[in-house]
């Protein structure tokens, strides 16, 4: 199968960067180390090439009616410059992906009264499952998938507004959470959002396709791979789609994923019903954090267990956090047999590690 190439495939060759498959994609993985890029976010800054992210505008008279009916959060009362994160369920509530919905300000030169941004691999599903409901449900609105002309880059870390702040004159201070506007970035428009996946203050910049490298090359700091970005998104707890939930390997709803903050039943959309028994019935399971008390790395399919060896569930997302330098992972366990604080067993290459159930974030952000 060939991969799909992002806009800065010819600069990460260029800079040796180690390269993996990644939903479809070849992406960087690590640049100089996964410690030293995740330290670098921590600490200071950091920019990753996140291009393989689907990019999908929704434009016309009932954009927002067909969007708010295919997410778990309201999009509906969005001004221009806002966004939301949410869940994409089907009828059973499980989640088919989770997203965050932009309503883009109306200066960016892009057509768009919506941009939904899927997870790597995802967009043409996604775009397809939109075009599919427009019909279904006699809607006005254009759906076009615009993963292959629009770039996406994420600059991260605690001095992230500074370094941005080198090649705007946008006021980056009045930006809030999830708010974004247009503003030129090394003279190339570019859709500022302050948004991102590491817990650390930062935006995501949207860019045309071809002026990506310009945008990159002036943001002069660690690049980061794949790598880091797991470790950083795991420190905070953050779902990964296709590990942490999937439906068809791995099926779960958003309050067993532990993101029902995302979930508005005053909306109406695909799965609301299976949704309110959810959060009116409970869940069996429930996706917990775990902390290594012994060392060991916990990996995607370790065993959970009691301290009597008792099977509890399975490692969904697992490594050694460079900040804790412990080993952490996520789990769904039962919500009637274990609690924070509870000990439990990890097993690591078939040898029992004492470990302990923890509220996430791993980290305090």
């Amino acid at each position: 199968m060939t991969l799909r190439q992002p806009p800065l495939a010819a600069a990460h060759e260029d800079s040796g960067a180690t390269l993996t498959e990644f939903g479809g994609w070849e992406m960087p993985v690590e640049f100089d180390s996964i410690r030293r890029e995740h330290e670098a976010v921590r600490e200071s800054v950091g920019r990753f090439d996140v291009s393989h992210m689907g990019q999908i505008t929704v434009t016309g008279d009932d954009a927002g009616r067909l969007t708010n009916r295919l997410v778990t959060n309201d999009v509906s009362d969005l001004d221009p410059g806002e966004s939301n994160y949410a869940a994409i369920t089907d009828d059973r509530g499980v989640m088919l992906d989770d997203t965050v919905v932009y309503r883009p300000p109306a200066d960016w030169s892009v057509d768009a009264d919506y941009l939904v941004i899927p997870n790597a691999g995802h967009d043409t599903e996604m775009a397809d499952r939109w075009v599919e409901h427009r019909e279904a449900w006699e809607l006005d609105a254009t759906v076009e998938n615009r993963t292959d002309s629009l770039g996406m880059i994420a600059l991260q870390g605690p001095v992230a507004e500074d370094l941005l702040a080198d090649e705007t004159d946008a006021d980056l201070g009045s930006l809030a959470r999830f708010d974004s506007f247009v503003a030129s970035v090394a003279g190339v428009e570019t859709l500022v959002s302050r948004t991102g996946y590491t817990g650390e203050p930062g935006f995501e910049l949207v860019v045309p396709w071809e002026e990506t490298e310009t945008v990159w090359t002036a943001l002069d700091c660690q690049a980061c791979g794949l790598g880091a970005r797991d470790t950083l998104r795991l420190e905070m707890g953050f779902l990964l789609s296709g590990q942490d939930f999937d439906p068809g390997e791995n099926p779960r709803n958003p309050y067993e994923a532990g993101i029902e903050f995302a979930v508005d039943l005053d909306s109406e959309f695909v799965g609301r019903d299976a949704l309110e028994g959810a959060d009116v019935q409970g869940v069996d399971e429930k996706l917990r954090g775990i902390e290594l008390v012994d060392r060991g790395v916990p990996r995607e399919g370790y065993p959970v267990t009691t301290a009597d060896g008792d099977s509890l569930g399975e490692v969904t997302s697992g490594t050694l956090s460079p900040t804790l330098d412990a080993g952490i992972a996520l789990a769904y366990l039962p919500v009637d047999r274990v609690s924070p604080g509870d000990s439990v067993r990890v097993e690591v290459r078939d040898e029992p590690k004492k470990a302990r159930i923890t509220t996430t974030p791993f980290l305090d952000r």
